[in-house]
This record gives structure tokens, sequence and C-alpha cells, in this order.
């Protein structure tokens, strides 16, 4: 354990250095902790409130639920939160101002989080993890260059259009789904508020516990993503020598340096005509790993450069109009060049799954009042939380699958909303008025924030 890179690199370090990782690591996984104390009512609320489960069962049930979702999730939404900094922005950049970046994005999500949840209001873990990306991208280059290019901002524009729509494909799909159990089943128990503390059903009751495990599952899946992300991020701005490449599996380098010279001898040359950077990147990949069957026996001061030919190689041949064909034989190569850049040390897997898994267990209840009983006029029914948490589950699920990330709240406030609406129950305007404001802000205010950070932090290093 102790020969892996991590520690080799930790012993690299000055003191001062290392003391900052440390707290860099600890904030990173406390964000990853209140993050499941403060969505996890996202899942809990339909089987507490609908006396499913009673509430300690249920957020046991969440976390461990959670703690699954992480570790099988795999780990693709993980680096579109990476790539919304570019991360050479880290390597740039002196020591000092890199270890103001991370901190400073750190704390802004931290202090976000904490402070919406101490008013009970269910604001998205994800929206304040990606504005405290951009706001620390941003304050840089302007300082720096006095221009906005310290954002990746295709890779902004996509990520914000998911969190833009899956709130409203939660309300439109779970207004539908309960239109459709109406239809479907002439059972008005499930439609009408439980009464005491009546349990549902039989049947229905499984039904609300599977989505809360499944809506806990996905929530682990793409949230634990999130905080890989965060700590890929922590340790890239720290050890880059150590993080550019995946040093853990021998035969990666050879993989590589194979890939490259496929795609150098199979690629049409008119190809190579208009892009000749590629060939550049793919001489210098073939050049750099000759005679290397590790990426460890790299020069550390060259790993940065080497995984910056590889990732540019891949984003100009996923650009271009190639033929099916082609595409295809292509595939193995560029899987080839993901895997040696798109990794995540077990460690840090274990860690995000631990911490999401055991805040889960923690100060849920103001959120889980907000969203049982300040969104509708009258209490949940069981066919509302089914429809909810139903589509919540699927629409996270589907997010995995296209690698971007979505707020489970958003989705499960939004989806509950619809079905009071279907339901017509009502809904309470100031409730719904106090949810979409906070929407609006997170975003402004966690990039604001961040970038307060780092400018105050910038003056002192």
């Amino acid at each position: 354990m102790f020969n892996s890179p991590f520690w080799q690199a930790v012993g690299d370090l000055p003191s001062i250095t290392l003391l900052f990782l440390l707290l860099a690591l600890i904030v990173a996984f406390g964000f990853e902790f209140i993050n499941g104390f403060h969505d996890t009512a996202n899942a809990v609320t339909t089987v507490i409130y609908t006396n499913s489960l009673k509430p300690m069962t249920a957020v046991l049930f969440s976390g461990f639920c959670n703690f699954l979702g992480v570790l099988l999730g795999g780990t693709a939404v993980a680096f579109s939160i990476v790539n919304l900094l570019p991360v050479d922005v880290l390597i740039d950049e002196s020591s000092g101002k890199a270890l103001v970046m991370v901190i400073s994005l750190l704390l802004a999500g931290v202090i976000w989080n904490l402070a919406t949840w101490s008013i009970g209001l269910p604001v998205s873990s994800s929206h304040t993890l990606i504005g405290s990306i951009l706001g620390v991208g941003l304050a840089n280059s302007l300082l720096t260059k006095g221009n906005l290019s310290g954002v990746n901002w295709s890779k902004s524009v996509d990520v914000g259009l998911s969190l833009l729509i899956s709130p409203v494909i939660g309300f439109a799909l779970s207004f539908m789904t309960l239109l459709a159990m109406k239809f479907l089943i002439r059972d008005e128990k499930l439609f009408t508020p439980p009464e005491g503390h009546h349990k549902p059903p039989g049947w229905i009751r499984r039904i609300l516990i599977a989505t809360c495990g499944a809506v806990s599952f996905a929530h682990g899946s793409n949230d634990g993503q999130k905080g890989m992300g965060l700590i890929l991020l922590v340790l890239i701005g720290f050890m880059p020598a150590y993080y550019a490449l995946d040093l853990n599996n021998p035969g990666k380098a050879i993989d590589v340096k194979a890939g490259a010279e496929f795609i150098l001898q199979n690629l049409p040359k008119h190809h190579f005509d208009q892009n000749p950077r590629l060939k550049t990147e793919l001489d210098q990949i073939a050049a750099q790993l000759a005679n290397k069957s590790n990426f460890s026996e790299i020069p550390e001061n060259q790993r940065w450069i080497l995984r910056q030919s590889i990732f540019e190689s891949r984003q100009i041949i996923q650009k271009l109009n190639l033929e099916p064909e082609l595409t295809s034989r292509l595939s193995g190569p560029l899987r080839n060049f993901s895997q040696a850049l798109e990794y995540v040390p077990f460690w840090v897997v274990i860690g995000v799954a631990l911490a999401l898994g055991i805040g889960t267990t923690i100060g849920y209840e103001r959120i889980v009042i907000t969203i049982a009983e300040k969104i509708g006029k009258t209490h949940l029914t069981y066919g509302q939380g089914a429809s909810a948490e139903l589509v919540a589950a699927l629409t996270i699920a589907a997010a995995d699958l296209l690698h971007m990330p979505v707020s489970t709240t958003q989705v499960l406030s939004s989806g509950i909303a619809g079905t009071m609406v279907a339901n017509k129950s009502g809904v309470q305007p100031a409730t719904l008025k106090r949810i979409g404001l906070a929407w609006l802000l997170t975003l402004p205010a966690s990039v604001s924030l961040a970038a307060g950070l780092f400018f105050i932090g910038h003056l002192i290093v």
C-alpha cells in the first residue's frame, strides 16, 4: 500500500504543501459527507412520509445503497467535472496559486451547502460544485490573462444543459406517470394521503422501498463521481507527476504507443494535412513511449507533456468526420488513450463511498420536511411517492449512461411538484419560489464565493 504512487508522491512533498494537501483532502471528503445528508432526503422522504419505513431504517438503507452506487457506478461523470477546469491551468500556475485555487473551490462548495442546509433549502450540490470550479477558473484567468479562458466553455455548456433540462424532465414525467397510474390502477388508497401511521398495501410498499433504493444507488453513482472528480482536481493540482497518467497498470504505456502508431498508419493522409498538430502529437507519443512498458518509466517532468499529447490527439480525432468503419477501427486506440488519462485510484472510490454513505445517515430531517410538507398543499400519497422516485431513479441512471452530471435534488423536488399538480393537490407557491430562487442563485453565488476566496488567497500568497 505504502509503495503506491500516492504515498511516494506524499513523501516527496515539502511539509507546508503536505499540510495543505491534507487540508484539501479533508475538505473534499467533507463536501461528499455534506452532500450525503444534504441530498439524501430526496431518496428517503417518500418512504418515511408514506410510512413504508421508519426514519432510521430508511436512512441506513439509503446510505448503504449510496455506498454501493459509488462503488459500482463507474467514473465517466467524474471526468465531466475534471474537464470543466482545464487542468493544465493547475500545472502552469505556481504551486502556491494552484493550492489557493483548489482550496477556494472546496471551501466555497462546503460553505454554500451548509448555509442552505441550515435553513432546510433543497439546493443542488452539483450546481454548487460546478459553480465553485467555474469561479476559480474565471477568477484566475481574469487576474492572470485579463480574459475568460480559464474555463472549458464547451464542457460547461453541456453540463449546464443537463442541469437545466433534468428538472423539467422530472416534473413532466412524474406528472404523466401519476396520471397513468390513476388510469390503470383504480385504488383510491394510492392517491389519498395516508391516515396516521398506517402502512401502505404490501405491493406499493415494496415499490416505494425499491424506488428509494434505486434513487439512493443512482445518487451515489452520479454524485459520487462528482466527488471523485473533485478529489482528482486536488491530486492533479498537488501531484501532477503522479496523477497525469495511470502509473498503476503496467502495459498501458505499450497500449498507448501501439494505438498512436496504429492511428498514424491507418488515418488517411488528408486528415493529417488538415490537422498537422495531430501528427506532431502522435509522433511525440510514439517517441516518448519507445521502449517503455510503464508510464512510471517516463521522467516526472515529462509526464504532463505526454498527458497533454494524448489528450489533444484524442480530442482532435473525435472531432474528425470519419467513416463509420474507420471510426470503429480507431475505437480501440482511443479507448486506450482514455484509460491512460481517466482513472480513479481505488482508495478515492472507497473514501468517497464511505463519506457519502455515512453522511446519508446524518442531518436529513430539515430537507425531508421541506420536500414532503412544503411543496404540496396536502400530505404526500403512496402513488405520488412511487411516481416521483421512479422517475428520479430512471432520469439519474440515464444521465450516468450519457456521462452527464444531474441534480438529484432538482429532479426529485420537481417530480414531487409534478405529482402534486397531476393529483390536483395544489402546490405551495412560497416554497416553490424559495426553491426556484435557490436554484437561480446557487450558480452565481458559488461562482462569486469561489472567485472571492481565490482573490483573497491570491493576495495573501
